[in-house]
This record gives C-alpha cells, structure tokens and sequence, in this order.
C-alpha cells in the first residue's frame, strides 16, 4: 500500500505543532516586554530557517537511518562526536525533567485555588520544609511515581494527556480572539500603551534597561522558543514533490511561527499592563503565564463593565481552566519523555557502549535500568538546585536558565557537522537547499556562532550582575554531561581495542 504524502499545508501544521508553544509568550513578554519581538524576528531568520534546512539535508540523505542525529554525526564527523553531541541532546531532557517536575505544582496551586500559592506553602508549618525546598521534595516524589509507572510499561497515560495539546492550541484561538474584542470595546486602546520603535528597543523589565549583555542574553529565549525543529528531518521523504514543498514548507511554517509569536506578545500587552500585573515580586518564570491568563480574563470582564467581584472571579475560575491544560499537557509530555529519549540514544548506539546493564532494553520496550539510572539523576540534581537557599524566583530562573542552556548547546553540533556533511561523496542528494559548499560553511559558521554567542551571553550576564549561582548550574550542564559522554565513550573505544588485541593474539 502506497504511503499517503503531506501536502503543503499538512507539511506546515506539522512543523508549526513541532516548533510553537504558547509558554514562550508570556514569559518573553515578562522578560522584555515589546521588545522580545525583534529578536523573536532576527532569530527566526539567522537560526530557525537555515537550521532547519540543515536538518532537512541530513534527514533526507540519511532517511533509511534509524538513529536520527546520531546516524547523521556519525557519518559526517565521526562516532565520538555524533555520541557527545547526541548525548548532551538526551541530557537536555533531563533537565527538562528537572524544571517540569518543580514547576508542575504551579498549575496544581492554580487549579486548588485559582492562584499560584506554591511559595507560602510549608510542611506542617516547617520553615526549613517550606518554599523551593517543598516544591524540590514534592517533585523528588512525583518523579519517582512517573518513573515507577513508565518502568511498568504503562505509557499509555499519555494517550489519556495528549488532550492537552489540542486544548492548549483552544487557548491560542481564545487569546488572540478575546484580545481583539478587548481592543474594540476600549475602542483601540492598549493597557500597555505602544510607542512604535521605542517599545521595540526598550525592555520593559527594569532588569534589562541599559544592560547590552542582559539583552542579548535573551537571544537563548528566542532561540528555545524554536527548540524541536531537530523533528523536521524526518519529514522530507513523507512530503509532496518535496523539492518544491518542503524549502516553501519551512519559510511558510517560519513565518506563521515568527509572526504568531510577535502578535501573541502585541496581544498580551493589549490587556496586560506591565507594571500594574507583572511588577510584583512574587511574579517568577514559574507561575508568570498563569497570573497573566487570570489577567486576561479579569481584563475582559473589566472591559465590558464587570464589578471587581466578577472580575476576581472570572480570573480565578480562568486560571482553574488553563492550570487544569497546562497540567494534562505537561504529564502528557513527561510520561513520553521519562522513556523516549532515552531509548532513542540507547538504540541508535552500540550496547556494549553503556555500562553494565544500562544498554539494555527490556521486551515491553522500556529501558527500565537506564530510567532509573535517569531517575536518580533528576532527583539529585532537583535537591541540589531545591537546597540551595534561593528565593522561589531565583529557584525558577537557574531551572528556566539550565533547561534553555541545555536545549540550545546541542544544537551546535549540528550544524557545525553541516560543512563535513556537504562534502560527502556517494550521498544521497535528492533534497538540496544549499546548493554549494560555500554557502553550507557560511550559513553554518552564521548558526554556530549565534548558538554559541547567545549561550555564552546567557551564561556569563547572571555573573556579571552578582548571581554567580546562576551562571555555575546553567553551565553545569553541558559541561558536566559533555564531560560524562566523553567518558563514557573513551571507556567503551578502550574495551574496543582491548578485545581486537584479543582477537589479534588468539589469531596469532
């Protein structure tokens, strides 16, 4: 039976549902206000578009491959530094982990009391069990259930979830169409009123007014926000005439993605005044997408003449809703990426690469050694960050700043293997969108040094301004991870040449 092919719109969709999440919104605008859009447009241009073309080269040439970026890497450069770079991919997840199980308890505030309590909240009135501390345990102890329940092969709960993307994708239309009544009633007026280019260039976070460094350091915001386009590569063989629909596919799916994030961000401002909601010090990366939902429903009752009790009620019973969406999505999400990660490393690479019984994949298809290996992992790492005295903003921001630290890096050993891979011989070039090898090595060097420059930004600014506790754990990732997989790797060449001396000898 003939495979059914995407069209151009279906093509569009899937590289849209891939790319776009609406918590990028809130807490861009949060961050910079207005001014997150222009970097939203320059990253989409300099990163999004020509890395995912990247992407789609590798996937076409190396479509009978199972590995994924593994397979390409590998090819291109070589098994240690496909395994490097594929390895910090996985560990990104793990960070991940580490932010959605600590910031899981934000929508379930929400969803109990229409507001985010999570920060007064204590053990039996305990002070050294309140706060982060609370919520690092809390999440110690929901990952270890997740865990527990994936390990039995009872994935089948995020069948149940996946409800959540289509509700998320409810509150989009609602947002954008609630935000445009809202103008019409207050007859074209904006809460947050807009000054053309000087809104543009001038964050509205006090934190990044006058600070270039601060700034740019939001670029890793921006670039996240494109995190996942590394799915594209396997579309191009399911696609239309793929030479014609796939490069129309991606600037079209570029442009959807790069405006929908900037008018998003033009229609938070539009019921969102900055001071007045987000001004507060309880306000953190966390919790800042349901106190500007709540707004939004407390602005549209406020707009058609509603008393402050049905304000406040209307934005209580919002919150409930989009808390009660937020938390199907993301254990949707996690159920999927306690096991699917991990397996995809685990059966792109050699066995004997893993220690003792690590590599092994049991017959349900689970990798239980390794997830309770990964389980371990996360918990340690949630009581490190959790312990480690901070406010429950800062506690959001290092998880915020090591998971868009960790997603990012990666990245950069994709397309610094681009030029390597252009200059293979007796590959299959049946898509091509970079059409000679000098401008494969100059938009690669643009990718890479814009990866690179926004990670270093985001790493070093905390630092400069007094936070090094920040910049240590959004280090530590990559560092820690790249260091773990450069072992794991030279252990496994060593036992290699061991057993072909062996070989060798027994021959002899």
């Amino acid at each position: 039976m003939k495979e059914k092919k995407l069209g151009l719109m279906s093509l569009i969709l899937m590289i849209f549902t891939s790319v776009y999440g609406f918590n990028n919104i809130p807490r861009s605008y949060y961050l910079m206000g207005y001014a997150a859009i222009p970097w939203f447009v320059i990253s989409g241009i300099l990163f999004f578009i020509p890395f995912a073309f990247m992407v789609a080269e590798f996937g076409s040439a190396f479509r009978e491959e199972t590995g994924g970026m593994y397979s390409w890497m590998e090819k291109s450069v070589g098994p240690k530094y496909a395994f490097i770079g594929t390895f910090m991919w996985y560990t990104s997840y793990v960070l991940w982990m580490v932010n959605v199980s600590s910031g899981i308890w934000v929508p379930v505030s929400n969803l109990i009391f229409g507001e985010d309590c999570t920060a007064n909240w204590s053990f039996f009135g305990s002070e050294l069990l309140s706060g982060s501390r609370l919520l690092g345990l809390m999440a110690i102890v929901f990952f270890i259930f997740i865990t527990y329940f994936d390990s039995k092969g009872i994935d089948k709960i995020s069948k149940v979830t996946s409800i959540g993307g289509t509700a998320v994708l409810a509150i989009n239309i609602m947002v954008v169409i609630g935000s445009i009544v809202m103008i019409i009633a207050r007859h074209g007026r904006l809460e947050q009123p807009f000054a053309g280019m000087e809104s543009l260039t001038v964050p509205l976070n006090v934190a990044y007014q006058g600070s270039p460094i601060m700034i740019l350091s939001f670029i890793v915001y921006a670039l996240f926000a494109y995190g996942g386009i590394e799915a594209v590569g396997g579309l191009v063989d399911k696609t239309e005439n793929p030479k014609k629909n796939f490069p129309k596919g991606i600037v079209m799916a570029a442009f959807v993605i790069v405006i929908g994030y900037a008018f998003l961000i033009m229609l938070v401002g539009s019921f969102t005044n900055y001071n007045q909601i987000l001004g507060a010090d309880n306000i953190t990366l966390g919790n800042v997408s349901y106190v500007i939902m709540s707004n939004f429903a407390a602005a549209f009752g406020r707009a058609f003449g509603a008393t402050e009790a049905t304000q406040i009620a209307l934005a209580h019973g919002f919150a409930r809703v989009y808390a009660l969406i937020m938390l199907l999505a993301l254990m949707g999400a996690m159920f999927t990426l306690v096991y699917s990660p991990l397996k995809q490393i685990i059966d792109g690479t050699p066995a004997e690469l893993w220690p003792g019984k690590m590599g092994v994949i049991e017959k349900d298809g689970m990798p239980k050694n390794a997830m309770w290996i990964q389980c371990a992992i996360v918990c340690i790492m949630i009581f490190l960050v959790s312990f480690g005295g901070d406010t429950m903003q800062q506690f959001f921001l290092i998880l915020t700043a090591m998971v868009n630290v960790g997603m990012t890096v990666p990245y950069t050993f994709i397309s610094m293997a681009f030029p390597k891979f252009k200059k293979m011989e007796n590959v299959d070039r049946s898509f091509v969108v970079f059409k000679t090898q000098k401008s494969a090595n100059i938009w690669s060097v643009i990718v890479t040094l814009l990866l690179i420059f926004a990670n270093a930004f985001a790493i070093i600014q905390p630092a400069l301004d007094g936070d090094i506790k920040t910049t240590i754990w959004s280090l530590s990732g990559p560092v820690i991870f790249g260091l773990v997989a450069y072992i794991i790797y030279t252990r496994y060449e060593k036992k290699q040449a061991a057993k072909s001396k062996d070989s060798v000898k027994s021959v002899a």
